[in-house]
């Protein structure tokens, strides 16, 4: 059992907790997942390290909430346990010899891309993060972001808070302006890092993505998480828990990604539901 050491709501549908998991703290790395289940009979589900405090001993994550499991984690106080919570898992973002980067983070995905962020910062290197959410109440941590970053572009769907659109645009007009970014990291939808790597890609940009298709087991067994790339003009099966969750942008079939994503969007709003129901009738 793992204790909850700390619990805050980021906005309505995105909370962070931190986690009491010592060993998992002392080991994680910026870009790197756990598994965790809330209790003996829940589901497996990813998540990655948002933070971690080594000498706490405690691990942040960042879930936002959309199906049953995170309706019920949603529901656990401070104080309170889960029952697992295994990690770390996957590979670590690899950060060296990278002097200047932009990061490209969308709604949730920004908790992923931040700690990324944090680290490139502290090896010296400059980092530009453009950050993007539907509005100005979906917004997350503008204060880490500011703090890490020696150049913040604040985006909204609707132009209520910071710039009107999407996170491509200043992108474009930064590429074309003439910066060169040694790489150009992107962490959010998967139809959001389709379009940053399009935007990249002309300009001969090296892009990262952080895949989190569904997982079950993260050693790389069930095969759920499996993921296609296109290397040399072949087709080449990899797995997000074990060979990821970063790739190169410009190899992933998104299309494919994108349609595997919504074979349980069904099941999991029926999972959502049925949570919503357990809770209003307790």
């Amino acid at each position: 059992m793992y204790k909850i050491a700390a619990r805050k709501e980021l906005n309505p549908t995105v909370t962070q907790l931190e986690i009491e998991a010592p060993l998992v703290a002392k080991k994680a790395q910026p870009g790197q997942f756990i598994i965790l289940r809330v209790d003996e009979d829940g589901e497996r589900i990813p998540l990655t390290v948002a933070g971690c405090d080594k000498e706490a001993g405690t691990v942040k994550i960042i879930f936002q909430i959309v199906g049953g499991t995170t309706t019920k984690l949603n529901a656990k106080r401070e104080g309170e346990y889960i029952q697992d919570f295994v990690g770390p898992l996957g590979v670590a973002t690899h950060l060296d010899g990278l002097k200047k980067v932009c990061i490209v983070g969308g709604g949730v995905g920004c908790a992923i891309a931040m700690p990324i962020a944090q680290a490139l910062h502290e090896l010296g290197a400059e980092v530009t993060s453009i950050i993007g959410f539907r509005n100005k109440d979906l917004v997350i941590l503008e204060d880490e972001f500011t703090a890490c970053t020696d150049k913040l572009v604040m985006m909204t769907d609707d132009g209520s808070y910071g710039r009107h659109g999407n996170v491509t645009v200043p992108l474009k007009e930064m590429l074309e302006a003439g910066e060169k970014f040694d790489m150009v990291i992107t962490i959010g939808p998967l139809i959001m890092m389709k379009f940053v790597t399009l935007t990249a890609k002309p300009f001969g940009v090296p892009c990262t993505v952080s895949m989190n298709p569904i997982m079950i087991d993260g050693t790389g067994m069930c095969g759920g998480c499996r993921l296609t790339l296109n290397q040399d003009g072949k087709k080449v099966t990899k797995f997000a828990c074990v060979d990821g969750p970063d790739f190169n942008g410009y190899e992933v079939d998104f299309d494919e990604a994108m349609s595997r994503g919504r074979m349980y969007a069904d099941f999991e709003r029926h999972a959502y539901e049925e949570a919503c129901n357990l809770f209003k009738k307790a």
